[in-house]
């Protein structure tokens, strides 16, 4: 019980605000460029059916958002810009459960700010969801959601632990990399998200929940899973000596 009133009390102080804030600001800005480019290239070319263009398009933005996104937060909340991310997190013991609550609605709500901005300011242009096609099942669509996130967190995880020396801004370049790369990977099929916030945001502005299970279920379980392998099985915490000799060797 005490312990559970530590961690609350540690939730709520203005340390914490400010990382729940750096989250709705990181967040916001994500969204708004992924969300943006999509409109953006829909705006551009309305009466063509989607083609590799508009996926390369959303897929840089994407790179480049989430790298921008992740250096500007990373000092103050540690740049999760996402509810699967914060899960991993979470699951691996680098966050508490509470402040992990609060990650997620902050998070939840700078995605929504920024997909109702998008909304009107393009008047009314309608904001695009992700989705799946027909074709396609929503255990096969959680499946291919899941190994991008597990993907996204891994190199979340690898870019952000201080073992591996400092990597400035490489770290955050890494991870918006994965990102872009799974888009253009997965884009005709889920959207790419890898962001249940990001899904969520575009579902509440654009009002289709449909599939909304598929970019909560597969994200967290992949987050869940990198976070237990990176810090259980390849780079636990306490590493035998003798893998100090293999990293020097291959200029790890």
């Amino acid at each position: 019980m005490a312990s559970l009133k530590a961690r609350l009390q540690h939730s709520v102080t203005p340390n914490a605000f400010r990382a729940y804030l750096a989250e709705f600001i990181s967040t916001f800005f994500f969204v708004f460029a992924a969300v943006g480019s999509a409109l953006s290239s829909r705006k551009l070319m309305p009466d063509v059916a989607p083609d590799s263009s508009s996926l390369v398009v959303v897929a840089v933005a994407t790179a480049f958002a989430l790298s921008v996104a992740v250096f500007i937060a990373a000092n103050i909340s540690g740049g999760h810009v996402n509810p699967a991310v914060t899960f991993g997190m979470a699951v691996g013991g680098h966050i508490t459960i509470p402040m992990a609550i609060f990650y997620w609605i902050a998070q939840m709500l700078g995605s929504i700010m920024a997909c109702l901005l998008l909304k009107v300011t393009t008047v009314g242009q309608h904001v695009p969801m992700h989705a799946i096609p027909q074709e396609m099942t929503g255990f096969g669509a959680s499946m291919l959601e899941g190994v991008m996130t597990f993907a996204l967190v891994y190199t979340v995880y690898a870019a952000g632990d201080p073992r591996r020396g400092a990597l400035g801004a490489i770290g955050p370049l890494a991870i918006g990399l994965i990102a872009g790369a799974n888009v253009l990977a997965s884009g005709p099929f889920t959207g790419g998200s890898m962001n249940p916030a990001y899904s969520f945001g575009s579902a509440v502005i654009g009002g289709s929940f449909r599939n909304q299970a598929v970019y909560w279920v597969g994200p967290l379980v992949g987050a869940a899973i990198a976070g237990i392998l990176y810090d259980n099985v390849v780079f636990p915490a306490q590493a035998p000596d003798s893998l100090t000799g293999i990293s020097d060797g291959v200029g790890v």
